[in-house]
């Protein structure tokens, strides 16, 4: 069976020790995680895992379930590339001597739409937003060029195409259930 790159997108309260029991679903069933984010949802009191991993959708369903089964999970829903819109972060920070005798600075710039965060006589950190492909090229050229000194990139961070999240949907609809 061919594998496809899934982002699960939990929702939760913020709860301590929450993060190692979503984890360990991933590791009994022999799964990588591919990236993993967290940060609070546009829902009040709501915080939102951003979890992607290769697999196949029967595999991702059953993962979906279990970690649905947590006390402390409010909803949990997987989608393909597709239905999401999504960036990563990737920070780069290469020598400022060789990164001016690259040449044009600025064509760099325009070419990987990249912003300077920080340039001092030892070094530049340049900051890259965009998908994996997009992050891991300019990484490849720089390396190749100028050398890469160090290199961090985020965990994806997606939303759906939906005009709300999920969860609204799901939580109005309790609501209507039970009058409130």
């Amino acid at each position: 069976m061919e594998k496809t790159l899934y982002t699960i997108t939990i929702f939760s309260e913020n709860t301590v020790g929450l993060l190692g029991q979503i984890t360990i679903i991933f590791t009994r069933r022999g799964l990588n995680i591919e990236t993993l984010s967290v940060s609070p949802s546009a829902i009040k009191g709501i915080h939102k895992f951003t979890v992607t991993l290769y697999s196949t959708e029967e595999v991702v369903r059953k993962v979906v379930q279990q970690i649905d089964k947590r006390i402390d999970i409010l909803k949990s829903y997987y989608n393909t590339d597709e239905e999401l819109v999504f960036q990563e972060i990737a920070l780069y920070k290469v020598a400022t001597e060789k990164f001016l005798e690259k040449g044009s600075v600025e064509e760099l710039i325009r070419k990987y739409h990249v912003r300077i965060l920080e340039m001092n006589n030892d070094f530049v950190v340049l900051q890259k937003a965009g998908h994996y492909d997009e992050t891991q090229k300019m990484f490849d050229e720089l390396s190749e060029t100028i050398g890469v000194l160090q290199f961090i990139r985020s965990g994806r961070v997606a939303i759906t195409r939906s005009k709300v999240e999920r969860l609204s949907d799901m939580l109005s609809g309790i609501q209507e259930k039970f009058g409130k």
